[in-house]
């Protein structure tokens, strides 16, 4: 598997992000945020350029994060995937990905970039396990994670606050076993 460019479907790739991408990320997903986006991570709905520019450009300099950008036909930055917070002692990682255009959500592409930097974790950086969390308030995305083999392994109630109601954190992962199991069925 090639670590510049992990992906391609349907015109489509999943990439590294490069230093030179850094304006273009901000300009095409940040100016400005979909408010959705922004909930269902669980940021803030606004960004300066210098806030981005410096998390983008620390990102590419952080020795346990690999951070993907995807790719549209069209040549326009649509999202991203990232593994980060990296422990190669237990060979572990955690992961999220995020599509900033509602347009490019439902298609299955969450799907494809899900399964793309799995397999990435798994293949190349030979980590032994995969984690991440995902809001209640996001079953698409638990759906999305599900699908590529993640399982649910517990839940933070009512850990955060969405829209002024109380909602859970759901976390969830994938062993190396796992994802071998489906990788050969």
């Amino acid at each position: 598997m090639n670590i510049e460019n992990i992906g391609q479907k349907d015109g489509y790739s999943i990439r590294l992000a490069r230093a030179d991408d850094a304006t273009t990320y901000y300009e095409q997903n940040y100016c400005p945020l979909d408010k959705e986006v922004a909930r269902l991570t669980g940021c803030k709905e606004a960004f300066t350029k210098e806030e981005v520019m410096t998390f983008f450009l620390h990102s590419l300099e952080d020795k346990n994060r690999y951070f993907f950008l995807v790719i549209a036909p069209d040549g326009r930055i649509v999202g991203e995937s990232v593994i980060n917070e990296i422990d190669w002692d237990l060979r572990s990682a955690n992961f999220r990905i995020g599509l900033y255009h509602a347009d490019k959500r439902g298609k299955g592409l969450g799907t494809w970039i899900c399964e793309a930097t799995r397999d990435f974790s798994f293949e190349v950086l030979k980590l032994h396990r995969l984690e991440l969390d995902v809001y209640s308030f996001n079953p698409a995305a638990e759906r999305v994670y599900e699908k590529a083999g993640f399982k649910r392994e517990g839940v933070l109630r009512d850990a955060l606050k969405d829209q002024g109601r109380y909602a859970d954190i759901i976390l969830m992962a994938i062993l190396e076993d796992e994802w071998r199991s489906i990788k050969h069925s």
